[in-house]
C-alpha cells in the first residue's frame, strides 16, 4: 500500500519523540545491514507456531552468516496474533474501523489513499 520511502517517513514521524528508534531502508540481507549499523540483536516477531519455522531457519542462517549475531523473538499480546498488515489493509480498504491497530498518522494516510 506505501512505497518503502513512505513506510520509513511514517516510522520515522511515528517515532520523533523517540531518538533510539530509526527507520532505514536497505536492500540485501538484514544480517549484513545489522553488521553494517553496528547491530548485534536482531528482534523478530511471532504471531503464531507457523511463523516460528521460518523465523527459526532464518535466525540460524543468521547466525551461520555472522555468528555474533543475536535473535530474539518476541510474541504478541493474544488480542493480537491474528493480525496482519494484509488483514489491517483490507478491512481499512472496505471501510472498517482499523484505528484500533495502526498509530493516527498512519491511519490518516491510509484514508486518504483509499478515498483517492
Amino acid at each position: 500500500m506505501f512505497t518503502v520511502a513512505e513506510r520509513v517517513d511514517l516510522v520515522n514521524q511515528t517515532f520523533a519523540d523517540e531518538p533510539r528508534v530509526e527507520a532505514v531502508p536497505f536492500s540485501g540481507l538484514l544480517v549484513d545491514f545489522a553488521k553494517d549499523q553496528g547491530a548485534r540483536l536482531i528482534v523478530r516477531g511471532l504471531r503464531a507456531v507457523s511463523d516460528f519455522e521460518y523465523e527459526f531457519q532464518m535466525a540460524l542462517m543468521n547466525r551461520t552468516l555472522w555468528p555474533e549475531v543475536e535473535v530474539v523473538f518476541m510474541a504478541p499480546d493474544s488480542r493480537h496474533t491474528f493480525l496482519s498488515s494484509s488483514l489491517v489493509r483490507e478491512v481499512g480498504k472496505l471501510g472498517g474501523d482499523v484505528s484500533e491497530f495502526v498509530n493516527p498518522l498512519v491511519l490518516s494516510r491510509m484514508t486518504e489513499r483509499f478515498s483517492a
